[in-house]
């Protein structure tokens, strides 16, 4: 059944916004005005003119990582349970209370109800649902295995949610620590400084060089701090949306990024689990090799490297052995081409991917424990250099002056 958004006025007066399931938009009408109110707008769910009048912007559509861990979570549960596609999805629908993703449920219900596939239903919205998750559930489908897969997606999801609440929550200590420390120093330019410096003005002597430094920086930031900022907030969005517009710049970064000695490890560890996990999950579904290969390597995130695992896939097409095709991208640790050799030889391919995703998933966050156990000292050091510096450009003058009256 299909679902609309409606926009109603309620017998209080007051403005009323949700979803509601009908055979047509005239039925809808009905419902409404059965549960006493007064339609203002009714449009089918899939009309996306209509979130244009919403409070939220189109982009705000997509579900969050815990949302779409939650709800393939009950659907697994619920499909386990002996129920339906069709029955399955409006339950879960049920059970949230975001009207924007109760939208979006009953809106895949609906293209289900219609005769479709529940992956060409998911695949109508590509911000909520990757290719991972749209393959996945069409190789569970195929195979009449869906509960299965979708237990397994929903562990998947679940993970990937609880690794991205891990990395969010390690990176709050250091984000605060940075944000007090630049308040701090920018404090002590704009407000302290200046009246310590003006001490020295009616000496009218030849200020140090450190202490002509410091004079500037205090300048700086008092009299033009916020348009600095602004300067620096503007050029940042504006190399984002170049970055974000143009593959060739994007790659070039990730070529530059790739060559720093922590951030290229980091990002290889992470896109080695990424591809690792994504491809462990496709082929315990039932997708064939090549096909998953493609989509893992749709997931990467790194150019240098997505590039590399498409033409390991082309070499895997015309006949090679996957871990040898992944050894000639040079982007792979050889644990794991001795882990994927195994997995090849003794049928085991799954289960070898998904402890090398365990593992390298591991590493990610041992090298986040490590990051941060050496920021703190890094930014004390920091912070006394820059601490130095201003208690250097105050006193020497002061030396200075007993030296002459000296």
């Amino acid at each position: 059944m299909p679902a609309f958004h409606y926009i109603a006025v309620a017998e209080n007066g007051r403005e009323k916004r949700g979803v509601i399931e009908a055979e047509s938009l005239k039925q809808a009408r009905q419902l409404l005005r059965q549960k006493s109110l007064a339609p203002l707008k009714v449009d089918p769910a899939q009309n996306k003119k209509f979130y244009k009048t919403r409070k939220f912007s189109l982009s705000s559509r997509a579900l969050t990582s815990k949302e779409l861990a939650l709800m393939t979570r009950q659907f697994a549960t619920l499909l386990s349970a002996g129920l339906p596609v069709e029955e399955g999805l409006f339950a879960v629908s049920e059970q949230t209370e975001k009207t924007r993703v109760k939208s979006l449920i009953l809106s895949v219900r609906g293209k289900v109800v219609e005769g479709h596939s529940l992956a060409a239903a998911l695949r109508e919205h590509p911000d909520s649902f990757s290719d991972l998750y749209c393959a996945t559930i069409a190789a569970g489908e195929k195979s009449g295995h869906l509960d299965k897969v979708l237990l397994r997606l929903a562990e998947y999801t679940e993970q990937q949610w609880r690794m991205r609440q891990k990395v969010t929550s390690a990176l709050i200590y250091p984000s605060m620590i940075i944000l007090v420390a630049f308040g701090i120093v920018s404090f002590l330019l704009a407000y302290v400084v200046p009246k310590m410096i003006a001490v020295y003005s009616n000496l009218h002597q030849d200020l140090p060089g450190i202490t002509q430094l410091l004079i500037t920086f205090s300048d700086l930031i008092k009299h033009g701090g916020i348009y600095f900022l602004g300067f620096i907030i503007v050029i940042a969005l504006l190399l984002r949306r170049m970055v974000k517009a143009s593959h060739k710049l994007r790659e070039k970064m990730h070529y530059f990024m790739m060559r720093l000695p922590l951030f290229g490890y980091a990002m290889k560890t992470t896109n080695t689990a990424r591809f690792s996990r994504t491809f462990s999950i496709l082929a315990g579904s039932g997708v064939p090799v090549l096909e998953a290969m493609r989509i893992a390597a749709q997931l990467i995130t790194t150019i240098p490297i997505r590039r590399a695992v498409e033409e390991a896939a082309r070499r895997v097409r015309e006949g090679a052995a996957i871990h040898l095709a992944l050894k000639q991208t040079h982007y792979f640790s050889p644990m794991f081409v001795h882990m994927v050799a195994s997995g090849e030889a003794s049928g085991q391919l799954e289960s070898m991917l998904e402890r090398v995703a365990l593992n390298q998933e591991d590493e990610i966050l041992r090298l986040i424990e490590v990051s941060l156990a050496l920021f703190e000292p890094a930014m004390i050091l920091i912070m006394g250099t820059i601490v130095l510096f201003i208690v250097l450009a105050v006193l020497l003058p002061i030396f200075q002056l007993n030296q002459m009256t000296g």
